[in-house]
């Protein structure tokens, strides 16, 4: 049972929707008539939430992947359950042609809000998830400290989270999720409670960081502008299903200063509001 009171139940998924041939090398993402129901029990009845329906869908290993789309159609509920937090009701997940039947050191996750423990302080915070991924002890405080300068915080080891500003808090997480050295990583809204000139700062960081790492990453956002910005390919949902999944093709790096210059950047971006 969830936290909501809801309890994922069996269903038979609707009419598969196709998507592009599945590439299963080290870190891509494949997903196949993926469906999910909550069931909620009320005082006069069960009512039951299609999440998801029958979402088929090919994540290339080291590609950068955004799934945009109104609240409530199911963005986040395939990334928790690419993360292996969440059981579907029908379906398979697999990465790297592995099936996904649960968490794994192969994928981390950053979400909204870091989620950092007040009483450690940066090093200590990243040096965590090290211990629960199994890292031997003697290895964990120089792979965290070398993950925190990559995500430029080499001037606040020391410091506790109240005393970082809510980008630096999550470049900490980011920090984090990168020191267990995955093959994917999924970000859910990661800059959405930032302001403008902090979140824009930091949708430049993530790309610097992954040009250096080259990771698969699967970043949710109600942004279409952040989505041009950041992506290869834009995965529109709807009503728990994709309704399209459209390539970005502009070369990277890419500026939002270049993208409001950019012809083929400015239509794509009225395509993507014609389908919201």
């Amino acid at each position: 049972m969830t936290r909501s009171g809801q309890v994922p139940v069996d269903h038979a998924a609707p009419a598969r929707v196709e998507a592009p041939v599945s590439r299963e090398e080290s870190g891509g993402i494949r997903i196949r008539d993926l469906a999910q129901t909550y069931e909620r029990v009320t005082a006069r009845e069960i009512v039951r939430t299609h999440a998801l329906a029958g979402v088929n869908l090919d994540v290339a290993s080291k590609e950068f992947l955004c799934l945009i789309g109104p609240s409530g159609c199911g963005k986040t509920t395939i990334l928790k359950i690419v993360a292996g937090l969440l059981h579907p009701t029908a379906g398979e997940v697999t990465v790297s042609g592995k099936r996904v039947a649960g968490p794994g050191a192969d994928r981390a996750t950053v979400f909204q809000t870091p989620g950092l423990m007040p009483w450690r302080n940066v090093v200590d915070n990243v040096v965590l998830a090290l211990e629960f991924a199994g890292v031997p002890r003697a290895a964990r405080r120089e792979r965290a400290i070398h993950y925190i300068d990559r995500v430029g915080l080499s001037d606040f080891h020391d410091h506790y989270p109240a005393e970082l500003s809510g980008g630096m808090q999550q470049r900490v997480g980011i920090a984090r999720a990168l020191a267990i050295e995955p093959q994917v990583l999924l970000m859910d809204e990661p800059f959405g409670a930032l302001d403008a000139i902090t979140r824009g700062h930091m949708q430049s960081e993530l790309l610097r960081i992954w040009e250096q790492e080259k990771k698969t990453v699967v970043f949710v956002t109600h942004s279409i502008d952040e989505a041009l910005l950041l992506s290869d390919r834009i995965v529109v949902m709807k009503d728990g299903t994709v309704v399209s999944t459209v390539e970005v093709p502009i070369e990277q790096p890419r500026t939002r200063e270049s993208l409001l210059e950019h012809r083929e950047a400015i239509e794509l971006r009225r395509l993507l509001i014609e389908m919201l």
